[in-house]
């Protein structure tokens, strides 16, 4: 059985970093699509980033109110995907997500709730 843990949210300044993790156990990762969708209040779920296996963070796949701000890498060896968030701005609070998609459908994880405050 899939599991993904997140860690690395809190509250942060407007122009902070934050660092999100995600640790996947149960299967084989290293051939899925991994990434990060969030959803703020009242909000549809958005897809943040993913990242294919053996692509680099370079070649990823951004939401475009994040790119250049946010770096979304993965380790296979340790079963990890990760977020880097910078310049963070208060439309980026919101319950982040990590995820991955096995081709059949997609696996969550419970979330890390981002909260920036100017």
């Amino acid at each position: 059985q899939v599991q993904l843990v997140e860690s690395g949210g809190g509250l942060v300044q407007a122009g902070g970093s934050l660092r999100l993790s995600c640790a996947a156990s149960g299967t084989t990762f290293m051939s899925y699509t991994m990434g990060w969708y969030r959803q703020a209040p009242g909000m549809a779920r958005e897809l943040v980033a993913s990242i294919g296996f053996g692509w680099s963070s370079a070649n990823a796949d951004y939401l475009a109110s994040v790119k250049d701000r946010f770096t979304i890498s993965r380790d296979n060896a340790k079963n990890m995907v990760y977020l880097q968030m910078n310049s963070l701005k208060n439309e980026d609070t919101a319950v982040y997500y990590c995820y991955i998609d096995d081709g059949n459908r997609l696996h969550w994880g419970r979330g890390t709730q981002v909260t920036v405050s100017s």
